[in-house]
């Protein structure tokens, strides 16, 4: 069986089928149906035990990985994640339940969103979440009210925006002034906030929380955003008595889609965060904070693998060829929100010359629904066969939508040649279990 040059256990065997946690693809295709969400969990927790050992070799550190839950939420993810020692950074109700049923120590839960509602916070209250990331004065005044009323503490950080642009597409950048999220440090809203939050009696602010965009390829941004924060920490520990005890620098690592993306090393990301904050405190005189970051797509994005049957064709002579799949925008619409490009091969045909260049049309009633706009597959690949997107593992089923009444796909767990349902295809009747008809409901059907 020879390697395919891209993720995990992904091989491709001498049939020139694709095998992942070694099982045919075409395998799972047939038995839990496309489109299909497939989960290379071995390279999940290896990616996880990249990043802890990234921290592990700078001894005496004090550090805490949360996966960023809005990557991927389901309980069976939230179980991995909570098998392998993770905290979990949750930003709706709806993944605070998730978390809170999968079992998830509430302890090691942070809550994170620029628009809480008082129903959320009651429901991180009511399970004594580890933390509270606050991101407006408006939420302040709400959380201090409500523990006040419940003579309950809670842990709280700021969010702040230090003024870094990543280097990524404008619609993932986070940390730049202007941003719905945060306080911003340069114009003195996030000093009146720690102020705030210091004199809160049943709000203890243990740190301050900067997210600076995704997918970004250099430590630039981190190492600024540090330098940053650091400055006017050290400024609100001298003129409001503020003590540092967490710095949480988010998440954003980069991570491989195609050939022309180029991510760092996990430990390159980390050593520069470790090193500049140590730098820096020693600057300032300040004591080591515990370092907290929040990696989502970097753990499960390329661990995770779309399937997809090949549908129809058509060919414009001169302009382009299509093949459309019998999925789209619906199950992963990062291609249709911000031009996200994929890689992806005729997962029944991988050793077969890649001579036909096609765009991989979506099955949904709009002309932009193009998963891939340029893709080489075998010219024997047509209507029928599997075509397998890598990469899909991170806002792809977290971001499905029901467009057109197109139901979600399944997702699959494989490891060591076991294939497990974590989440069931949707039916028609998943599709209307919440709507309230005006009449009594057809017989036909």
């Amino acid at each position: 069986m020879g390697r395919i040059a891209v993720f995990g256990t992904q091989e491709i065997n001498r049939d020139g089928h694709l095998y992942i946690g070694g099982i045919d693809t075409n395998d799972l295709a047939g038995e839990f149906g496309t489109p299909l969400y497939v989960y290379d969990t071995a390279l999940i927790k290896d990616k996880i035990n990249q990043f802890k050992k990234a921290f592990d070799k700078h001894e005496g550190l004090n550090w805490q990985i949360a996966y960023a839950s809005k990557a991927f939420s389901t309980l069976a993810m939230i179980q991995l994640v909570n098998e392998q020692g993770l905290s979990l950074d949750v930003v709706s109700g709806g993944e605070l339940f998730t978390a809170l049923k999968a079992g998830m120590d509430p302890e090691r839960i942070h809550f994170h969103g620029n628009n809480k509602s008082e129903s959320e916070l009651a429901m991180a209250l009511d399970a004594r979440i580890g933390a509270v990331i606050v991101d407006n004065r408006d939420e302040l005044e709400l959380l201090e009210r409500m523990c006040t009323e419940r003579d309950q503490q809670i842990a709280i950080l700021l969010r702040v925006t230090p003024g870094i642009e990543a280097h990524t597409h404008e619609f993932i950048m986070t940390g730049q002034d202007d941003s719905k999220f945060g306080f911003n440090l340069a114009n003195g809203t996030a000093q009146q906030a720690v102020k705030q939050a210091l004199q809160a009696a049943h709000l203890q602010l243990i740190g301050i929380h900067a997210h600076i965009g995704s997918q970004i390829f250099e430590t630039n941004g981190f190492t600024g955003a540090i330098r940053v924060m650091l400055k006017h920490v050290n400024q609100w520990t001298r003129e409001l008595g503020f003590a540092l005890n967490v710095l949480n620098v988010g998440g954003g690592f980069g991570i491989r889609y195609t050939e022309k993306d180029r991510p760092l090393p996990i430990t390159s990301y980390i050593d520069a965060i470790v090193e500049t904050a140590e730098e820096e405190c020693a600057r300032y005189r300040l004591p080591m904070p515990a370092l907290w970051i929040e990696p989502g797509r970097s753990i499960v994005g390329e661990a995770g693998t779309s399937l997809y049957t090949v549908g129809a064709a058509k060919t414009i002579p001169g302009i382009r060829n299509y093949l459309s799949i019998d999925g789209g925008m619906a199950d992963n619409i990062r291609p249709s929100l911000y031009q996200a490009e994929y890689q992806a091969i005729c997962a029944n045909r991988a050793l077969e010359p890649k001579t036909n260049k096609v765009a991989i049309a979506g099955k949904c009633c709009e002309s932009g629904d193009i998963l891939i706009k340029e893709l080489m597959l075998p010219e024997t690949c047509s209507s029928g066969d599997l075509l397998a997107v890598f990469s899909t593992g991170a806002y792809g089923y977290s971001m499905a939508s029901h467009y057109n009444r197109i139901a979600n796909p399944a997702v699959v767990f494989v490891e060591n040649g076991e294939a497990t349902l974590v989440v069931r295809r949707e039916s028609y009747e998943d599709l209307i279990r919440c709507d309230v008809p005006l009449k009594n409901l057809s017989p036909n059907i």
